[in-house]
């Protein structure tokens, strides 16, 4: 088994714990540490029945191969914990809820995390350090580039490109072929129906920017 550690506690993190633990039903794949989280009070607590183990400055003293996954949906915090982490002994796991249906044609990368429900069709790239919630759908010819998040029951109909760090709120849709852009931000059930420039904020039905 493999040592792994999960970064944050909130939401994301004690549902990644439960991921971990489903694939070691299956397959004990993981020995999973516990948690990581920058909160000095959290230090040493158990939550979810997983330790609290240490800070960030935890993982970059390590002199062991250790795994870690990033269980935080802001791209900003995500992007700078990557560029903190410089200690040749971390690698990025992968996790796939055992639920989810993949074929050789869909490639992910590392560190995202793919939640149970999740249902991905045919050639679909997904990126490093990406997080696709439950019952999202992702259709063919997609494209989700890194430190993007998709909240629950996200609709991507197909041959979309979503930019790096992009965030789709939850029972957003984006109609097929579109192009999501970097740091944007879709609101919750909008729906998409022309591209989405970066650094902007879409929401309503059919979607807008906010102030337009």
């Amino acid at each position: 088994m493999k040592d792994l550690v999960i970064i944050g506690t909130g939401g994301a993190g004690r549902e990644t714990a439960l991921i971990v633990e489903d694939i070691n039903k299956v397959n004990k794949e993981w020995n999973l540490l516990g948690f990581i989280d920058d909160k000095e009070d959290l230090i040493g607590k158990i939550i979810n029945g997983h330790r609290v183990i240490g800070n960030r400055g935890y993982l970059n003293s390590s002199d062991k191969e250790i795994y870690v996954v990033i269980a935080i949906a802001n791209n900003y915090v995500k992007e700078d914990l990557v560029k903190y982490l410089t200690n040749e002994n971390i690698k990025y796991a992968t996790l796939v809820h055992p639920s989810v249906r993949m074929n050789s044609s869909i490639q992910i990368g590392e560190g995202s995390i793919i939640y149970p429900g999740v249902i991905m069709t045919v050639d679909i790239t997904i990126g490093n350090h990406v997080i696709v919630s439950p019952k999202c759908g992702i259709g063919h010819d997609t494209i989700i580039e890194d430190y993007v998040t998709l909240l629950w029951n996200v609709n991507v109909s197909g041959a979309e490109r979503i930019r790096q760090g992009a965030t789709l709120g939850s029972g957003s849709t984006i109609i097929q072929g579109l192009e999501i852009g970097k740091n944007s931000y879709v609101g919750a059930g909008s729906v998409v129906i022309r591209d989405v420039e970066e650094n902007r904020t879409a929401v309503g039905v059919p979607s807008r920017y906010i102030g337009e």
